[in-house]
């Protein structure tokens, strides 16, 4: 199991320029290259401050000009936001300008509020998502492609440039459901997904989908990877542990509003809402604490078969507290899992 570092731009306090969280994304990405982590991701959203990455090809062309080799993975680019032709150039260009480190998570859409501001159908979602995810690997691994579908009809086109990886870069499949795993492995795509703030149960839940998937349709010798995303962080005492989860805890309340409900957002300010758990229920849930409770926990991850954890440290606590907390991760707590 390798650990690769989830890039959110999570912002909450809106009076600091936003500017500031790119350049602070970018030195936790080199200094966590330079670790040991061996991967990136990077989300998709949009009008809120809460993942600021509008375009995270962006982002990632960003972080490949400080960092010499791990790949960057959107997570998720949101098919159904998108048109595929356009979309499909727009990887050729970012892979060709990070030297061929691009690598692509797809997946349907989850917040109310963004397809509202869209104004895009979010029954018609599934059914677009799947037909745009087979157009754009054609897109990207043929020449002279044509369509006649449901939401696509064109004639013969061919993206340029041509991305660098052959024949298309890495497609990651975004799935929480064991419906979703199930069909992600069905078409022989690597899985990432997460528990959000849910209990290990749904870590349980989740990978037996992906093993069990997997097994049936590519049988016990298969290919296919699985990676998972949680909110993990190494403090120095009770009351750091604390306050990094009632950080967490606003991540949570506002993460809510957005995916649960319409959306009440001000000027780009997700208002936090009730939360459905409660403090000592996300402490429980997330990897918080010191380097031998992180270990503890992860072991219990490693047990499940998972081949990479994402690790998200950006929920809105302090900069320096994110860059000393990777620090004491890569020295105390990779070295058990090496």
């Amino acid at each position: 199991m390798d650990f690769g570092l989830y890039l959110p731009c999570y912002w909450p306090d809106t009076s600091v320029p936003m500017q500031h969280m790119y350049r602070e994304a970018v030195e936790a990405a080199k200094f966590a290259e330079e670790l040991g982590f061996t991967s990136f991701t990077i989300p998709e959203h949009h009008f809120t401050n809460a993942l600021v990455h509008p375009n995270p090809l962006l982002t990632a062309i960003k972080v490949a000009e400080h960092t010499k080799h791990a790949p960057l993975i959107t997570s998720t680019t949101v098919l159904p936001f998108h048109d595929m032709r356009l979309l499909a150039g727009e990887i050729a260009q970012a892979d060709c300008l990070t030297g061929g480190r691009i690598q692509i998570g797809v997946g349907r859409g989850a917040y109310k509020y963004e397809f509202e501001r869209l104004q895009i159908n979010p029954d018609e979602a599934p059914d677009r998502f799947r037909e745009s995810l087979q157009i754009l690997v054609k897109l990207l691994s043929e020449e002279e492609v044509s369509w006649d579908g449901q939401f696509y009809k064109f004639p013969p086109t061919t993206i340029t440039p041509r991305p660098i990886q052959k024949p298309h870069p890495t497609i990651w499949f975004a799935g929480m459901t064991p419906g979703g795993i199930d069909y992600a492995c069905s078409l022989g795509m690597p899985v990432v997904t997460t528990p959000l703030r849910d209990s290990f149960d749904k870590v349980k839940q989740q990978t037996g989908a992906f093993h069990a998937s997997a097994k049936k349709y590519w049988g016990e010798q298969h290919p296919l990877k699985l990676s998972m995303l949680i909110m993990l962080f190494v403090t120095e005492n009770e009351a750091d542990t604390r306050a990094k989860v009632e950080a967490a805890m606003g991540r949570h309340r506002r993460f809510l509003n957005v995916y649960t409900t319409q959306g009440t957002v001000d000027r780009g300010a997700i208002r936090p809402v009730d939360s459905d758990i409660s403090l000592d229920d996300v402490q429980r849930n997330l990897v918080v604490g010191p380097p031998e409770l992180c270990i503890e926990k992860l072991k219990m991850y490693e047990a499940e078969g998972i081949h990479n954890m994402q690790i998200n440290m950006h929920w809105g606590v302090p900069h320096r507290d994110v860059m000393r907390s990777l620090e004491t991760f890569a020295v105390k707590v990779m070295p058990h899992f090496k």
